[in-house]
């Protein structure tokens, strides 16, 4: 059997378009796949939705599916993609009257909601992984609260003919699993093929920062022709082993390393990285250059799963005030640090409280705090280039407001040869989690296109039976 080819074509909601295009055009792929949720970005989109029943949709959906539907249905390249995020009805009707206008009235067209959970959490009023807290303690103030869907509901859209599925909150591997379970017939239940499957899914999502985007470093780990990065291609054989690549001619690398600091990118125990279809077991995973630009992995396995999908929490969490000033030239250092000071007095003498703040000086201690201070105590050299940036969350939007004209003030007010000022205030949508029983979510599937249009269809059970053995 010819080995699965899997693409991804984003990895995050702003990611570049060409690399995902080329993909399409030249990847003869079988599935091209876009990762393109966060949890704070899942959130956002229950905002928009509220502010508008129309949107809440990856808003580079349109861009993208105008890019690739066509060279994808020239090549008989299906299309999986989380852009749905609050609203993949609406993004699936969209995709449709694209295709439509672009003469592609075959394809069919899966949008798939369910992972909005809300009605459900409050009535279980579950506590917090993070806070200990109970739900209702954020009712007030809550926004949004998505299940991490599984493969589940994908593999019955793909079984009754999706060209392409469009999905809400999934877990990120769980799109790439997909593929692999309907393709090569997997039971949900084999967790050891489930478990690799997943690996390939976690290899993949992240797009470039598997061919050395975020890993390129370029004194310790040099990485060519970043400016145009291929994105991945995993070759998936049925036992879930794959050769991760990239198409040739393009920019970037894989290699042993770029394939290892995936593996272990957000994994806090490579033996137990749960998800919602299995707990896969990442710690005996083998990694082999076959040559250049061509690494083997496999060995992964895995055990049966929790019954239980991982919820994100969106609520608003009091607003961010920014403000910024950039000094030059000798003693920019004291001067930005005189700055800071003079903020600090002013925000007493005003009443100023906010709940939390910091100053930066940023090229000093903004990321390293002590450490960069140090670096440069030890340089016996101050920088010749500082930004003061003064950061708070605060209890109120007017309240930001006035710290960060403070901020601004030192224009005039503070020490010499200020620039650049910035002022930026926005509400904070923060993002906590708790888990939910898998029988309490309930999912559909909304066709469009070809000979589905406008059917609909109930998964919940069909989708439960996948998982009985």
């Amino acid at each position: 059997m010819k080995p699965l080819r899997l693409g991804c074509g984003a990895g995050y909601a702003g990611d570049r378009i060409e690399p995902a295009v080329e993909l399409a055009e030249c990847g003869q792929l079988d599935y091209l796949i876009f990762e393109c949720l966060a949890e704070r970005t899942i959130a956002l989109a229950q905002q928009q939705k509220l502010r508008d029943p129309s949107a809440g949709f990856d808003p580079l959906l349109e861009a993208r599916m105008r890019r690739v539907l066509m060279p994808c249905a020239v090549h008989g390249t299906k299309i999986i993609t989380n852009m749905g995020a609050a609203n993949p009805y609406a993004a699936a009707k969209l995709t449709a009257a694209i295709a439509r206008e672009m003469g592609l009235h075959n394809l069919r067209i899966a949008s798939i909601p369910g992972d909005n959970v809300l009605a459900a959490v409050l009535e279980q009023n579950p506590q917090m992984i993070e806070s200990g807290r109970h739900l209702a303690d954020y009712a007030p103030r809550l926004v949004s609260a998505n299940a991490y869907l599984g493969a589940g509901p994908i593999v019955e859209a793909l079984s009754q003919g999706a060209d392409i599925v469009i999905t809400g909150r999934v877990g990120d591997p769980a799109m790439f699993l997909a593929a692999m379970v309907h393709e090569f017939a997997w039971s949900m239940h084999d967790w050891d093929r489930l478990g690799q499957g997943t690996l390939v899914g976690h290899l993949l999502e992240c797009a470039g920062q598997i061919t050395g985007g975020y890993f390129a470093d370029p004194l310790m780990k040099p990485v060519q022709g970043l400016g145009r990065l291929g994105f991945p291609i995993a070759e998936v054989q049925p036992d879930g082993s794959a050769v991760i690549t990239k198409l040739a001619g393009s920019g970037g690398c894989v290699n042993e390393q770029t394939c290892k600091e995936q593996i272990l990118y957000e994994v806090h125990d490579p033996s137990a990285y749960i998800q919602a279809d299995v707990i896969a077991d990442f710690s005996k995973v083998r990694v082999t250059e076959l040559s250049p630009d061509r690494v083997l992995v496999e060995g992964a396995t895995g055990r049966a799963r929790t019954g239980l999908y991982k919820v994100s929490v969106g609520y608003r969490d009091r607003y961010i005030a920014e403000g910024m000033m950039s000094y030059a030239g000798p003693s920019a250092q004291a001067r930005a640090a005189l700055a800071a000071d003079i903020v600090k007095e002013r925000l007493a003498l005003r009443g100023i409280w906010p709940e939390e703040i910091r100053y930066d000086l940023i090229g000093i201690n903004a990321l390293h705090g002590h450490l960069g201070q140090f670096a440069v105590e030890q340089g016996h050299q101050e920088a010749y280039e500082v930004r003061l940036r003064v950061a708070a969350r605060c209890s109120t939007e007017a309240m930001a407001w006035d710290l960060v004209n403070e901020v601004e003030t030192l224009y005039t007010n503070g020490p010499a040869g200020g620039g650049g000022a910035h002022r930026l205030v926005k509400e904070v949508i923060a993002v906590v989690s708790c888990l939910l029983p898998e029988d309490l979510v309930q999912t559909q599937i909304y066709w469009f296109g070809g000979d589905m249009q406008g059917k609909r269809v109930g998964v919940h059970q069909t989708v439960q039976s996948l998982f009985r053995p």
